[in-house]
């Protein structure tokens, strides 16, 4: 069984997730709600929860506060947000699970199960404090990001993947050691996360770090040589993008 804390400062969000959480999600226990920061941090510490849901944008504060005054932060946190922004983008570096409202139903069944899972399992990772850390960066100085692997979490910096390569829903990461790491994500999902960090979807198939590419072939159309020596395609639709930014890299 779960004991939860549900965070938002408004009060009808609080009611709407507690009454789906009761519907569709009933090995979570509510012990307590918050609406603001102090309230947060006081519910946390006196009924100590192993799951909170946690709204990024609380007034002028944020659901970040709420963790960065907590003394240790022995549970799972699912964060709850309508702001696709900043604070999305530092979660989903630190492969943290995330709802955005309005709460779709699957959505929030398949983060409570990875919840109750890892609390099963008893995994103890250190995603919430690579996450605040982080959070003390500006957003275009994100410098790390969180792998999620069968049985551990790596913390690789992005200066460190040469390129990423589809795989179905999987993902390799292809990192300047040699080693390369499979995640089960979309490369979708990092081309997204990770193009305001200068990587440069190619193709369908392929992500680019340009601090490795060594030159572009004008054979095929269009193919990127890296400076290991490996050649990745450049589809039509990309092309243009691919070379005004490399242009500007």
């Amino acid at each position: 069984m779960m004991r939860a804390v549900l965070i938002d400062d408004e009060i009808s969000n609080v009611e709407n997730l507690r009454t789906l959480l009761e519907k569709h999600s009933p090995q979570v226990t509510i012990i307590a709600t918050a609406q603001n920061v102090s309230d947060a941090v006081d519910a946390i510490e006196k009924h100590l929860p192993n799951l909170v849901f946690l709204d990024i944008q609380m007034g002028d504060k944020t659901g970040f506060d709420v963790l960065k005054l907590l003394p240790s932060r022995n549970f799972e946190v699912i964060f709850v947000t309508a702001y696709d922004q900043y604070g999305i983008q530092a979660v989903k570096f630190a492969a943290l699970d995330y709802l955005l409202k309005p709460i779709d139903i699957e959505e929030l069944m398949h983060a409570v199960n990875k919840a109750e899972h890892k609390l099963a399992t008893q995994t103890q990772t250190s995603q919430l404090d690579f996450l605040l850390q982080q959070l003390k960066k500006s957003e275009t100085n994100l410098s790390k990001i969180a792998l999620q692997m069968q049985g551990e979490i790596r913390y690789v910096a992005l200066s460190e993947i040469i390129r990423c390569e589809a795989d179905n829903t999987y993902t390799h990461f292809f990192l300047s050691s040699g080693e390369k790491i499979l995640v089960s994500k979309s490369l979708k999902e990092y081309a997204d996360l990770l193009h305001p960090n200068g990587f440069l979807r190619t193709h369908q198939s392929h992500l680019v770090n340009p601090k490795y590419v060594k030159s572009w072939l004008r054979e095929d159309g269009g193919i990127l040589l890296l400076l290991s020596g490996e050649k990745i395609p450049i589809s039509k639709p990309n092309k243009d993008n691919v070379k005004q930014a490399l242009q500007q890299f």
